[in-house]
């Protein structure tokens, strides 16, 4: 499948609007895109899905391996015919970089300048991170640019111009009321709660040109390896889907799916815990629902099944959930599960924001022991775990629960700040530890 990837000079230069227009110029052209996130980001995939109804691939090589990366990126396929890859942060930015997923895909990069208040100045930076490819260990083949809200008329014209021969002026988003996207904890609204206005979306693609970017699209020199096995378990597991657990990435679900049936329930909703034989609670806002948790019969049950040993992994608000009690911003303290001894609460400031890696001190439900296992975490809650806590997990990079431990376990459930991708072998894991 051809593709594209949209990088950033930094955050907050307009990527998410301008992957939207561009792939709705792209439909506009007979085309079928489907959108792709660099790094572990759960928000700008919402708006993805939420504009083209279709998943969105995270590529994150320090989650996946390399391997990991070109599968996801080839699942795409299923669903469209070019892809258009969002950045993170900055082009160069980080030890795992859109640059570097740039290069392990062979993809070429149209950078999005914010034109806000630049015409000339907006092509120089262009050219400028495009002669910074070659101080690289990798190749960065930086071909077009994007003018982010930028006006049209001498605006634009004063951009255009001044784009060198060597690159591709592709057009731009201008700067129109709709195309916000407002911020919160945790980043962006996701797409569920703030979708971007979808007359705005389209004034926005009139002005990206389809023809100029299809042009530069190119295949991935590389063929995806075989994709990892799914031997089928004939289990049930249980997926908490709503407000309060709603961070998945589409590669776990496509693995659980493929490996046992799947049951929905909606915990802040009311829903009771449907028959199964494991539980996953996925992260999510779990301090915006803490008072319908805190109602919830799906918690009480979990707290009765998991005492006798039903298998129930929960990744940072699952965490959160299974603990003794959340206590909100404004102070308010709630009583969660009360699976696992912990206690967590809400932070002005983000706690942890880093790729994870950690190594497993025993067996658990999702690792082997002595095996390593990478992941992401970003949350704005700290935890106290109780002094005789057991951690399944030793970390080596990140934060974890307390800066050396993460994994709390009780009885057969385990909670874990930090989010895996199915291709960690987290989830595999998790399934073969609930079928023995």
């Amino acid at each position: 499948m051809p593709g594209v990837v949209l990088a950033g000079t930094a955050s907050s230069v307009g990527k998410t609007v301008a992957t939207l227009a561009v792939c709705r110029a792209l439909e506009r052209a007979g085309r079928t895109p489907v959108a792709a996130k660099a790094g572990p980001d759960f928000i700008d995939p919402s708006h993805h899905a939420a504009s083209l109804g279709r998943p969105s691939r995270t590529l994150d090589p320090w989650m996946t391996g390399e391997d990991g990366l070109k599968r996801a990126y080839a699942r795409g396929a299923d669903h469209g015919d070019v892809c258009v890859v969002e950045g993170m942060m900055g082009l160069y930015d980080g030890d795992v970089s859109t640059a570097t997923v740039a290069a392990d895909l062979d993809l070429p990069v149209v950078l999005v300048v914010d034109a806000t208040a630049g015409m000339e100045s907006v092509a120089a930076t262009a050219l400028g991170f495009r002669a910074y490819a070659d101080r690289m260990d990798y190749d960065v083949d930086v071909v077009g640019l994007l003018a982010a809200r930028a006006h049209g008329g001498r605006h634009e014209e004063g951009i255009r111009e001044a784009v060198p021969e060597e690159m591709h002026y592709v057009g731009r988003t201008p700067p129109l009321d709709g195309l916000d996207i407002p911020d919160r904890h945790l980043g962006l609204h996701a797409g569920s709660e703030s979708p971007v206005d979808d007359d705005a979306l389209d004034d926005a693609a009139r002005h990206v040109d389809a023809d100029e970017l299809l042009s530069l699209a190119r295949r991935p020199r590389v063929d995806a390896p075989p994709e990892r096995p799914a031997d089928p378990t004939g289990l049930t597991v249980a997926v908490a889907e709503d407000d309060a657990f709603r961070f998945v990435y589409p590669s776990v679900r496509e693995q659980l799916a493929a490996r046992a049936t799947v049951e929905t329930f909606a915990p802040v909703a009311g829903d009771d815990l449907p028959d199964c034989d494991a539980v996953y609670l996925p992260g999510g806002y779990p301090e915006k629902r803490a008072a319908d948790l805190a109602e919830s019969p799906a918690l009480s049950a979990i707290a009765d099944r998991a005492a006798e040993d039903l298998p129930v992994f929960g990744e940072c608000g699952g965490l959160m959930a299974l603990g003794e009690t959340l206590t909100t911003e404004d102070g308010d303290e709630h009583a969660m599960a009360g699976v696992l001894p912990v206690s967590t609460r809400m932070t002005d400031g983000p706690v942890a924001l880093d790729h994870v890696g950690y190594r497993a001190r025993r067996d658990s439900l999702v690792a082997s022991a002595g095996e390593s296992l990478r992941g992401h975490e970003f949350h704005y809650s700290a935890a106290t775990a109780a002094p005789d806590a057991r951690f399944a997990f030793e970390v080596v990079r990140g934060a974890g629960v307390d800066g050396a431990n993460d994994g709390i376990e009780e009885y057969r459930t385990l909670g874990t700040y930090a989010h895996f991708h199915a291709e960690s072998g987290a989830f595999d894991a998790f399934l073969d530890a609930a079928a023995e």
